[in-house]
C-alpha cells in the first residue's frame, strides 16, 4: 500500500498489506501471548503500561509529525493528539490494580465476582484520528489482561506501526500488541470472522458497522461500535452569541470536518438568526487553512482525492451561503463551507464528513429538539443558553450520547463516550470502559 501525504500528494511510505493468512498467524501469536499476559500481576501490568505511556510522551514530536505526514493534521492538533495518547495510556495504567469485583451477601456461604479478560481483541481503527482512537481501544483492553490486534485504516497506518514498536520497547511481551496494516475487506474482515477473536472494537461508518455487527452476531462475538454522526449545535436566543459564533466553526471544521462528532447541523433560534449569521460569517472567514507544518494552521486537507470528490458532490447540490479560503495546487483541499438548506435536504440529513456546516432556524425549544432528533444518528451535540433549566431540559430531550452546554467538547478520556441510535453500541473511555473488555464471573463458596 502506498501511503500518501494528503497535503502534498507525495508518497511517504510503502506498507505491505496483510492477507488472511497473516491475520491467522497474528491471532495465533495473540492467543499464545494471552495465556501469559493475563497472569501478569496487576502491579506489573500497570508498570508496563506506564512505561509505554512514558515512551509515547518521549516520542510525542515524532508521532505528531508522522500523523501530520500521514493524515494531514495541523502540527498543533497532532501534538495534542500524541499527548492525549500518552494520557489515555496513563489513565488505564491505573486500572489493573483497581479492577475490583464484589462480595455479595447470600445465605449459606460467600459469593464473590471476578472481572475476567476476554482473550484476543481486534481493534479496527479509522483514518480520521488514527493514533488517538487506537489508544481508546488498546489501553483498556491491555489493562484488563487481553491481547490486542490493531487493524489500522489502509490510508493511515504509520502511527499505529510506531506505537506497536514503542510498546515492545516498553517491555510488553511479543504478541500482546500487534498491528496488521491491510485492506478492510481482507484483513479487517478476517479479524471479524476469526473464531478465536473474542471481541471487535470498530470506529467508522454506520454502513460498515452494521456489516461487522451482523458477522459478529453469527459467533455471538462482543462488539463496541462507534459509528456515524450528524450532530446538532443548538443556539438559543439568550446564549452568548459572540462566544457561540466564534466556537461554532471549530465544532465542525476541526480536522477538516472529518470527525464523527462534528456539529454539522447548526440550529439557531429565529429571533437571533440574522445577528448570529453575521458573527458566524466573520468567524468562518477567520479559520486558517493551509500547510499543516505551519504553527498557525487550524485546518488541513481532506484525506484523499476520493474523499474530496465525495465532499464536493454534496456541496454542488446546494449553493453555498459562504465559503472560506484554502490553498490551491497539490493536496486535497476544500474550503470551510456554510450551507443554508432546507432541513429535509440531503446536505442537512446525511453525514458529509467534510468542512461543511448546514444552518437552519428554529422557533422554540420544542422545535429545536424535534429538528435535532430527526436523524438516525445520536452521537454528540451542543446546547448554548444562559438558562440552566433549559440546558437541563434540552440535554435530557436530545437523543445523543455526549452533549455539552456552552461548549463544543465531546471527548474527555475521564468520561464515557458513545452514541445513541445508529451512532453505535457500547461506550469507550472513562472509568467504565474496562467493563467492555471483561466478563463478570460469579463464584459461590458454600459454608458447608
Amino acid at each position: 500500500m502506498k501511503i500518501v501525504n494528503p497535503a502534498t500528494e507525495d508518497v511517504v511510505a510503502d506498507v505491505e498489506a496483510a492477507d488472511p493468512a497473516e491475520v491467522d498467524r497474528a491471532v495465533e501469536r495473540a492467543r499464545t501471548a494471552y495465556a501469559a499476559w493475563r497472569q501478569v500481576s496487576p502491579g506489573d501490568r500497570a508498570r508496563l503500561l506506564r512505561r509505554f505511556a512514558d515512551l509515547v510522551g518521549e516520542h510525542g514530536e515524532e508521532l505528531a509529525r508522522l500523523e501530520l505526514a500521514n493524515a494531514g493534521h495541523p502540527i498543533g492538533n497532532a501534538r495534542w493528539e500524541a499527548g492525549a495518547v500518552r494520557d489515555v495510556l496513563h489513565f488505564y495504567a491505573g486500572a489493573p490494580e483497581r479492577d475490583h469485583g464484589k462480595q455479595i451477601p447470600v445465605p449459606g456461604g460467600v459469593d464473590v465476582t471476578f472481572q475476567e479478560p476476554l482473550g484476543v481483541v481486534g481493534v479496527i481503527v479509522p483514518w480520521n484520528f488514527p493514533m488517538l482512537i487506537m489508544s481508546w481501544g488498546v489501553a483498556p483492553a491491555l489493562a484488563a489482561g487481553n491481547t490486542v490486534i490493531v487493524k489500522p485504516a489502509e490510508w493511515t497506518p504509520l502511527t499505529a506501526l510506531r506505537l506497536a514498536e514503542l510498546a515492545l520497547a516498553a517491555g510488553l511481551p511479543e504478541g500482546v500488541l500487534q498491528v496488521l496494516p491491510g485492506v478492510g475487506e481482507v484483513a479487517g474482515a478476517r479479524l471479524v470472522e476469526h473464531p478465536d477473536v473474542a471481541k471487535i472494537v470498530f470506529t467508522g461508518s454506520t454502513e460498515v458497522g452494521k456489516e461487522i455487527a451482523a458477522k459478529a452476531a453469527a459467533q455471538v462475538k462482543r462488539v463496541t461500535l462507534e459509528l456515524g454522526g450528524k450532530s446538532a449545535n443548538i443556539i438559543f436566543a439568550d446564549a452568548d452569541l459572540d462566544r457561540a459564533a466564534q466556537a461554532a466553526p471549530y465544532a465542525v471544521f476541526d480536522n477538516a470536518g472529518q470527525d464523527c462528532c462534528a456539529r454539522s447541523r447548526l440550529l439557531v433560534q429565529a429571533s437571533v438568526y440574522d445577528a448570529f449569521m453575521e458573527r458566524l460569517t466573520e468567524a468562518v472567514r477567520g479559520v486558517v487553512v493551509g500547510d499543516p507544518l505551519d504553527e498557525s494552521t487550524e485546518m488541513g486537507p481532506l484525506i484523499s482525492a476520493e474523499h474530496l470528490d465525495r465532499v464536493r458532490g454534496f456541496v454542488q447540490e446546494s449553493a453555498p451561503y459562504l465559503q472560506g479560503s484554502c490553498p490551491g495546487g497539490k493536496g486535497y483541499w476544500f474550503p470551510p463551507t456554510v450551507l443554508t438548506p432546507d432541513v429535509t435536504d440531503r446536505t442537512f440529513t446525511e453525514e458529509i464528513f467534510g468542512p461543511v456546516v448546514s444552518v437552519a432556524p428554529f422557533e422554540d425549544e420544542a422545535d429545536a429538539v424535534r429538528i435535532a432528533n430527526d436523524t438516525p444518528y445520536g452521537l454528540s451535540g451542543s446546547i448554548w443558553t444562559r438558562d440552566v433549566g433549559r440546558a437541563l431540559r434540552v440535554s435530557r430531550a436530545v437523543e445523543a450520547g455526549a452533549l455539552s452546554v456552552n461548549s463544543n467538547a465531546s471527548v474527555r478520556y475521564w468520561t464515557p463516550f458513545g452514541g445513541f441510535k445508529q451512532s453505535g453500541l457500547g461506550r469507550e473511555l472513562g472509568p467504565d470502559a474496562l467493563a467492555a473488555f471483561t466478563e463478570t464471573k460469579n463464584v459461590f463458596i458454600s459454608w458447608e
